[in-house]
């Protein structure tokens, strides 16, 4: 089963590859929720989750449903910055409606490939969401609710959440990974530009694949759905906390994404405060100033 993103017509300066820090972000949260899919970064994350101060680890909790299972929308910028503020500073541009309903889609949507209204304005679709979240737990249920009632006020906090999350540990996170994905991603584009879309498909993962009239990425998933590029492209987001997963973005009225991994990831553990220089380390990925070559097409995981 695949899921089909239509692109004909499309200009091929509307697919994009790169890096994004709030994507990457959401990947190492992921991790930390979930370091059992991750067996490579156990150390980064058993040392990481042991630093944090008890407020920002019960704060994540208390969010976590937006990246444990599958990543919010949210965390996958169609339009990634250079920066973390200033994918940040586009996400608090989005109106509350298309916040709530990108926040709920994957959690709380009863088809991801089917547009719902924003249950900030449909009684129907609120009511809906919030039985969903009591089902998913108490946890879950209070987040909705917070967004449902004070959706400015909710989506201030989840900012400072994310910021306090880049100063307590992902700014050093970025610093080591941030050069091995931009040069990744410029060897898509390469590949995009000189040998065509089925070679930059292939280099990115096994899992992706242009079908046969040229009109379709496919994604090899094991659920099947259909969402078009047209007008806006789609991007590609390289990842290294992300690996081995495959995550795609196809909700109705978004952008296409797909944020693909491009090595397994053997970063050393995080350091706690004040812990002084960092010991030598071995053969791993690089920091920010070495890149390695793409080590090839890594196998999908299922979203």
């Amino acid at each position: 089963m695949a899921n089909v993103i239509d692109i004909a017509g499309l200009p091929p300066e509307r697919i994009v590859f790169s890096p994004s820090p709030l994507a990457e972000l959401g990947a190492a949260l992921h991790v930390l929720s979930e370091p059992g899919h991750h067996p490579g970064l156990h150390g980064w994350a058993t040392a990481t989750a042991s630093a944090l101060k008890p407020d920002l680890a019960d704060r994540l909790c208390e969010a976590d449903f937006l990246w444990r299972t599958a990543r919010s929308d949210l965390l996958l910028p169609a339009v990634p910055g250079a920066t973390l503020a200033e994918e940040l500073d586009a996400l608090d541009r989005i109106d509350d409606e298309t916040f709530v309903a990108a926040a709920f889609e994957i959690a709380c949507s009863p088809s991801y490939t089917r547009h719902t209204p924003s249950p900030l304005v449909d009684a129907g679709e609120r009511a809906r969401v919030r039985e969903m979240a009591a089902a998913r737990g108490p946890r879950q249920a209070a987040f909705t609710e917070r967004m449902l009632e004070d959706p400015d006020g909710l989506r201030v906090w989840l900012r400072r959440l994310l910021e306090d999350c880049d100063q307590a540990f992902f700014a050093d996170t970025w610093r080591r990974v941030r050069i091995q994905l931009a040069a990744d991603a410029r060897h898509k584009a390469e590949l995009l530009q000189r040998k065509g879309l089925a070679e930059a498909l292939a280099s990115a993962s096994a899992a992706l694949s242009l079908s046969e009239d040229g009109g379709s990425i496919l994604v090899d998933k094991l659920a099947g759905g259909r969402t078009t590029a047209y007008g806006d492209g789609v991007t590609f987001i390289p990842t290294a906390f992300g690996w081995p997963h495959l995550v795609i973005v196809h909700a109705p009225g978004w952008r296409p994404v797909i944020q693909y991994p491009v090595a397994t990831p053997e970063l050393p553990p995080a350091r706690r405060p004040g812990a002084g220089p960092a010991p030598p380390r071995g053969p791993g990925p690089p920091d920010a100033d070495a890149a390695v070559p793409h080590p090839g097409p890594r196998p999908a995981h299922h979203r």
